[in-house]
């Protein structure tokens, strides 16, 4: 079972739980009268449940080390109700929270080594010398993640229980599955790096190259359009090698195009025209990093393709209703739609087709199937682009940007 499906597990789960209380506690209220607002006992208890749980959660699906352990461990140990509990990882102990903990984390790694071994929750006998001590058994459950067994979660109590066996490994699955959508977030942060590292790979060293030469073709004619120039290839740089944020606003998306397309009509003059037609209303709209830029790029591309003519590109960004509708079109040349087809699906790899492929996935990821690009094109008549953007959208938010 992958972690996405026992994630989607786990949601159904509270969901369930969390209709049940409520559902319990209206019919509480029906039928006893308000003394019983707050639920019977078991409805009660599995409320305090579901919120402690809430609670452990967060620190834990920043994966597992000695701040994210110690944020968890009260949490879990309340959710327990055992006299202490502790996390380990495979060598030491990262967090203790109750009591015996001036004498007994020194001896927790002795004893977990075979539970590690096995990936079986066991029992034991802590033999410990203080007669004072309570904590007289200890169950030991595994943790596990996609590489196996990470460490440990250790329940004390005062004897031997079943319960508390039973109770402190469905804590360890559940802590378990954390870790692992934990795991899958830094994967998704590493994929999401790694599409825009080839994202920027795509902006042509052939650009920067043109750019530059470019810019100093100004230095003695025009001086004041070649400082002007270079501060608009400082800006593009600057904006398009940032290290953070998978989110960025269309205003700022929008000014990144801009610079760009003075870049190039630098280079092209009155061979490369542009219209640019934005609703002031959706500038703020929130969208993937870098998503818009290698559309138009793609459209200056293939609308200079013929060395022969112009190029004319139109981008828009309407207002409509809950969404923001950007369309990019050129009149170039167009393309085979059974060629963009393949490239779009992964079946043709061409330079000119990553960065399509590229923003196309990444929107489907963000925001599902119904949100890919919308490409309309053939063979000598242009291509027109369209993108939607959701205005409200659970999980898309900005980032913080930072500085290449």
């Amino acid at each position: 079972m992958t972690a996405a499906t026992l994630a989607a597990l786990c949601a159904a789960v509270a969901l369930l739980l969390a209709v049940g209380f409520q559902l319990g506690r209206a019919s509480s209220r029906r039928g006893s009268g308000p003394d019983l607002d707050l639920g019977t006992p078991v409805e009660r208890a599995t409320f305090h449940t579901l919120h402690t749980a809430s609670l452990a959660a967060p620190p834990l699906r920043a994966g597992l080390t000695e701040d994210t352990a110690r944020k968890a461990t009260r949490q879990l140990r309340s959710l327990l109700g055992t006299e202490a509990l502790c996390l380990t990882d495979r060598d030491t102990v990262l967090a203790w929270d109750g009591r015996g903990a001036d004498h007994h984390p020194p001896r927790v790694m002795g004893r977990i080594t075979s539970v590690l071994d096995s990936g079986c929750s066991q029992s034991v006998f802590t033999g410990c010398d203080d007669p004072e001590c309570p904590l007289r058994w200890a169950v030991i459950a595994p943790l596990t993640g996609e590489d196996g067994v990470l460490g440990a979660l250790v329940a004390y109590g005062s004897r031997e229980s079943a319960v508390l066996v039973r109770a402190a490994t469905e804590v360890a699955r559940w802590v378990s599955v954390q870790l692992e959508l934990a795991e899958l977030d830094r994967s998704r942060t590493r994929i999401i790096e790694a599409e825009i590292r080839a994202l920027r790979a795509q902006i042509s060293p052939h650009f920067i190259f043109n750019s530059l030469a470019a810019i100093a073709s100004f230095v003695r004619t025009d001086p004041e359009r070649a400082r002007e120039l270079l501060l608009e290839f400082a800006d593009f740089t600057r904006y398009s090698f940032r290290r953070h944020g998978d989110f960025t606003h269309l205003a700022d998306e929008l000014r990144c195009i801009e610079q760009y397309l003075a870049l190039a009509g630098a280079r092209f003059g009155d061979r490369l025209k542009v219209t640019l037609q934005v609703a002031p209303e959706v500038l703020p709209v929130t969208l993937p990093f870098l998503c818009l830029q290698p559309l138009v790029e793609n459209a200056v591309k293939h609308g200079l393709a013929d060395s022969r003519g112009g190029c004319r590109v139109s981008i828009s960004a309407q207002d409509a209703g809950a969404e923001a509708v950007v369309t990019i079109e050129d009149d170039g040349v167009g393309m085979n739609p059974e060629e963009l087809r393949r490239i779009l699906t992964g079946e043709t790899i061409r330079a000119s087709g990553i960065g399509l492929c590229n923003v196309d996935e990444r929107l489907r990821q963000v925001y599902g199937d119904d949100h890919g690009l919308v490409i309309e094109t053939a063979v000598g008549a242009g291509m027109k682009i369209t993108v939607r953007f959701p205005k409200y959208r659970a999980g898309v938010h900005r980032l913080s940007s930072g500085e290449p």
